[in-house]
């Protein structure tokens, strides 16, 4: 079995960036947790971790399968004093950092608007944002390498990990503390800009590893509807925007994408 979580060393390398760290054996969903949390009064930057979640759940309530010790589960309570407008930006954010993370670890990722961290085709993490008295942040992150049952996700994406992806480290701890620096590293940026993802430089970054601009793609939207097409920008707001076959363009700010094939292919 892999090493679990060490709490004395995440505590170490976090406190400072963050208010409160902590690591428990086995819950339903960190975010519930927090969410919890938040609402008694949990500070800005309080962090979960778990080994395990029995009933984690990832965008439209999907399951979020966290088999015990092989992943990273966290949820992060962010109270940030930004525009109501910028808030969505922080899933965004969450994905950015996880590239990061993955990146220093030797894993090739990118991200599947808006917030899907791939590797090749395969899902490697997912993002949860809640507004809950402030915004509790969820972020899966496979590590080890995964069970053969582990079912597909949305859209039929595999799912992979950063060891089987050939990761130079499988150190869950360690890869905790990059994550969570690069989340506070971005965050940071962020806020002294009060929200604003240009003049932070949010969006650069987000478009230089966003895998979607370019593709030709189908997004499912609410409402039982889908739109095929190129994407073509990822606008100030964070959303997608489309070029339709058609020839007209449209701005989603929510929906489910798959990639079909290379605009150019």
């Amino acid at each position: 079995m892999p090493e679990p979580l060490d709490s004395d060393r995440l505590r170490a390398a976090l406190t400072g960036p963050y208010a409160q760290v902590d690591v428990v054996e086995s819950t339903g969903s960190t975010n519930a947790d927090l969410r919890t949390a938040a609402r008694a009064g949990a500070a800005d930057r309080t962090v979960l971790f778990a080994e395990e979640q029995t009933a984690g759940q990832g965008r439209r309530a999907r399951t979020w399968v966290s088999p015990p010790h092989t992943g990273l589960y966290v949820s992060v309570l962010l109270r940030p004093d930004v525009p109501p407008h910028r808030v969505p930006w922080i899933t965004m954010l969450a994905g950015a950092a996880l590239v990061r993370t993955a990146r220093s670890v030797g894993v090739d990722a990118g991200l599947k608007w808006p917030n899907d961290l791939l590797v090749g085709t395969a899902k490697c993490a997912g993002v949860l944002a809640e507004a809950d008295d402030g915004v509790v942040l969820g972020m899966g992150l496979n590590v080890a390498a995964l069970p053969d049952d582990v079912p597909p996700g949305a859209g039929g994406l595999p799912a992979t990990s950063l060891e089987q992806q050939g990761a130079t480290t499988t150190d869950r701890t360690e890869i905790a503390v990059r994550l969570l620096r690069n989340l506070a590293e971005l965050d940071d940026a962020w806020r002294q800009e009060h929200g604003d993802p240009i003049a932070s430089g949010l969006h650069a970054e987000y478009r230089e590893h966003c895998s979607t601009l370019g593709r030709r793609i189908r997004i499912e939207l609410p409402g039982d509807r889908e739109l095929v097409g190129t994407a073509v920008a990822v606008d100030a707001d964070g959303q997608l925007v489309i070029r339709a076959d058609d020839g007209s363009r449209h701005s989603v700010h929510a929906g489910d994408v798959v990639h079909l094939r290379s605009a150019a292919g």
